[in-house]
């Protein structure tokens, strides 16, 4: 049975609907939702939710929700069971948890092994629903709702593996993802605007606390009724206003732990700068002046290069100059002797002594 959407309707002097102040959900999934005679406030959530009737069997006592004394005032769940024999564990988590995700894979997988003997056919593996309503910024989304199931899709000619006939009438399910855990996420801080469905109705009051005198979503004519404050003796107001003050403190820790950590990691930014930035100079001055250094000696090369040579040139010169002056004298020499009439033994003797020479 599929659930249809009321319009709503405004105060006509105002124009905004009204609103009332009720126990907030969490507080209520500890101390009164568990009561039978309350089942039906959370039968509407979960209608609402799945977008079909759910009818709640029993409440169920699980290792999963019992509570540490730290989770009192961060998280709470409550796990049901419903009349198909579907199992509905539904948290409330109020403080930021990094695992939320493992958390919740953890949740679903424990709770599917204690409820299955050793022995027993894998027909009796229950249908899980995992139902989180989380009061912080979980992953990277925009949207208040997501919905997670298992699909088995082709590699290569992208089909999703479907059930035999045959397993569809065994098993009363009509494809793979029914058999599996199923995930459901409310981020319901997310949620500003003005509820229009009524699902939208019950995030408005997870969020906020209150329920507009318009809201005709399936549990919250139960929830005006049974979850008003005045309904509750003096030590359970006591106790839902030290919940309150628990939670309030939670947050301020949270807030002051956010901000602590922004300015430790300013400064721990602008140390790291300091030092990279120093490290960066220094590579930077040595390869600078590496390149500087090897300029100027190259220069200095060209210059010490360029004297050097003109003193070797100069030196050479002159060495040569000298040479080639005493073999132009002595062939003069020898001209002038041939000319007088000399023989031709003491030019030779000449020669020899100036080849000495």
């Amino acid at each position: 049975m599929r659930l249809g959407i009321r319009p709503i309707t405004y105060n006509t002097m105002t124009k905004k609907p009204k609103t009332e102040s009720y126990v907030r959900f969490d507080w209520a999934m500890k101390r009164l939702l568990r009561n039978k005679a309350n089942y039906g406030v959370l039968e509407g959530f979960l209608s609402t939710l799945f977008d079909q009737k759910v009818r709640i069997n029993r409440i169920l006592e699980s290792e999963s929700n019992r509570e540490s004394e730290y989770e009192k005032s961060n998280r709470v769940d409550l796990l049901a069971e419903m009349e198909g024999g579907q199992l509905v564990i539904i948290e409330v988590q109020n403080n930021t948890e990094l695992t939320y995700f493992q958390r919740m894979i953890f949740g679903t997988s424990k709770l599917l092994s204690e409820y299955i003997n050793r022995g027993d056919n894998y027909e009796k593996v229950r249908k899980v629903y995992s139902v989180n309503i989380v009061y912080f910024p979980l992953g990277m989304g925009k949207d208040y709702l997501y919905h997670g199931k298992t699909e088995f899709k082709g590699q290569h000619l992208g089909d999703i593996l479907d059930l035999s006939p045959f397993q569809k009438q065994r098993f009363k399910v009509d494809s793979v993802s029914q058999l599996f855990p199923e995930y459901y996420i409310l981020k319901v801080n997310e949620f500003n605007k003005v509820a229009k469905s009524p699902l939208e109705e019950w995030i408005h009051y997870l969020n906020t606390g209150e329920v507009r005198d318009d809201a005709s979503a399936p549990g919250l004519d139960l929830v005006r009724e049974k979850l008003r404050l005045e309904k509750m003796s003096k030590s359970e107001l006591d106790a839902y206003y030290k919940h309150l003050d628990d939670l309030n403190i939670l947050r301020d820790n949270i807030t002051t732990e956010r901000a602590e950590g922004r300015l430790e990691g300013i400064a721990e930014g602008r140390l790291k700068g300091i030092a990279e930035g120093r490290e960066e100079g220094l590579a930077k001055g040595l390869e600078e002046g590496r390149a500087e250094g090897r300029a100027e000696g190259r220069a200095e090369g060209r210059k010490e290069g360029l004297e050097e040579g003109r003193l070797e040139g100069r030196a050479e010169g002159r060495a040569e100059g000298r040479e080639e002056g005493r073999a132009e004298a002595i062939a003069d020499m020898v001209r002038k002797m041939e000319a007088q009439g000399l023989d031709g033994s003491i030019i030779r003797q000449i020669i020899g002594l100036s080849g000495k020479d």
